[in-house]
């Protein structure tokens, strides 16, 4: 056990994220013992082990208690540890809306979906979440130049932007479409953004793209937000 925990730390401080099909990880989601001593380890190190079942990934945060001593203090405190400026967060926060909104509202229907299928099997297993391609859609970088460029700096800075963000995992970019990446549905909070959001000062500027989406509560995951 003490080997495979190095070598999961490891793999997550050197990668960043990890897929929820590797080994390593799929033995910190199913091994309790193993669980419990990874998260003493690393609440040793002020980190946290973060797990969203509606994410194909797995990464680290700062645990809680760590926020203060390493976000706020300098004179104001940071927004975030990757050095984003507003003006990338802003794009992040409209690419988590357009995207992830409408995967989880799919992930939810299709679990409603499978839940009321088993009910007529006598002896059904519980079934993954969806995650991938399967359940996230891609948005147009064209399209969201042109519905966004005036809000959010015009088409130089977004694509500029869009690199920061790729780079950093959130995103994936093929030609002109943009896919979810490891990061956007595992360090944004679901449950602290969705209603904010669709109730609250994006829907102006988003409204029409989410036309019918509506916040789950789901509660089989309501972590406390945690810091990019």
């Amino acid at each position: 056990m003490e080997k495979q925990i190095r070598e999961l730390v490891a793999k997550l401080l050197a990668h960043q994220h990890l897929p929820r099909q590797d080994k390593l990880v799929r033995k910190a989601l199913t091994d309790d013992a193993f669980r419990q001593e990874l998260d003493t380890r690393l609440h040793s190190c002020g980190l946290k082990f973060l797990d969203n079942p509606y994410s194909g990934h797995v990464t680290l945060v700062l645990a809680r208690d760590m926020e203060q001593s390493v976000l706020g203090e300098q004179e104001s405190w940071l927004s975030n540890t990757m050095n984003l400026d507003r003006s990338a967060i802003a794009l992040l926060m409209v690419l988590w809306s357009l995207i992830i909104l409408p995967k989880r509202q799919r992930q939810i229907e299709r679990k409603e979906l499978g839940e009321a299928e088993d009910q007529t099997e006598l002896f059904a297993d519980e079934k993954p979440l969806e995650t991938g391609r399967t359940v996230s859609a891609p948005i147009s970088r064209s399209a969201l130049i042109a519905d966004f460029g005036e809000k959010l700096g015009k088409s130089t800075k977004i694509k500029m932007n869009l690199g920061t963000l790729a780079r950093l995992g959130f995103i994936v970019q093929r030609q002109e479409e943009i896919y979810e990446g490891p990061l956007l549905d595992l360090v944004l909070d679901y449950h602290q953004l969705a209603g904010r959001v669709i109730d609250g000062a994006l829907f102006d500027l988003l409204g029409r793209h989410l036309d019918g989406v509506k916040p789950s509560h789901d509660s089989q995951w309501d972590e406390e937000d945690e810091d990019v």
